[in-house]
């Protein structure tokens, strides 16, 4: 059957309760779709997009912050997103070298919706990490159809994780890493994550040496790559106090 996610194993990180759906879509309006691409050995990539809210996010714009830790992305949009702390678009994650395709299929979606007619400036937000390990990222392969089919498929429910969408050819402490979401109820309020995972290091849970007993797949403990982080929140917060979530 399908693998079973870590609060079915009975892994809960912190004390407080996740939402139903253990993701990024708690948050309400939030909703997630993927395309995946795979051809065999060559390509393993894809794009995953979150969308802010159900309607037209460049009219009704969200507050939104940027934060970068030892930054080497290849991030679009990120200096508008700092400037005016709103966000007009969906956000999407690919792979490092089909980013400029994804931010076109991006426009192409937004300046196509009702009301957007006389736009003469959006700024869409695309993020990456590198899969190049596990496909062939020279490819470009992902295309404007790719993020129309994401939005289309797109759902406020479970999200599908794992090897999917912008995680289908990332690895992530020496195993395979993909895309990953779960949330938290804080008071009234929900806190959502969602992450493409795809760096290095030594796998601990809950401060659980877990690589001691499990050898991963890439023993040689590569400590290279990234890990996009976007959170959602319903709380009424204002572009700095989401800089500091």
């Amino acid at each position: 059957g399908p693998r079973k996610r870590a609060r079915e194993l009975g892994i809960h990180v912190g004390l407080l309760a996740s939402g139903s759906n253990d993701a990024i879509t708690d948050v309400t309006g939030v909703a997630v779709g993927h395309t995946t691409l795979r051809d065999g050995a060559r390509l393993n990539t894809g794009v995953t997009v979150i969308l802010p809210h159900g309607g037209n996010p460049f009219a009704d714009k969200v507050p939104a912050a940027l934060v970068v830790q030892n930054g080497f992305g290849k991030l679009i949009g990120g200096t508008q997103l700092q400037e005016l702390g709103e966000l007009e678009s969906p956000i999407a994650l690919t792979a490092t070298l089909n980013v400029a395709r994804v931010a076109d299929g991006l426009l192409d979606w937004l300046l196509a919706l009702p009301g957007n007619e006389n736009v003469r400036s959006a700024n869409v937000v695309v993020g990456e990490t590198n899969d190049g390990r596990l496909s062939d990222i020279r490819a470009r392969a992902v295309t404007s159809q790719h993020v129309a089919a994401a939005i289309g498929n797109a759902t406020t429910g479970p999200v599908p994780v794992g090897a999917v969408g912008a995680g289908s050819g990332t690895v992530c402490l020496g195993w395979k890493g993909g895309i990953g979401t779960s949330s938290r109820r804080a008071g009234q309020h929900t806190v959502g994550a969602l992450v493409q995972t795809n760096f290095g290091g030594s796998l601990t849970m809950l401060g659980v040496p877990v690589h001691r007993s499990l050898q991963p797949g890439d023993p040689a403990g590569n400590k290279d790559g990234s890990c996009m982080i976007v959170i959602a929140t319903d709380a009424p917060l204002d572009a700095e106090a989401l800089r500091r979530l």
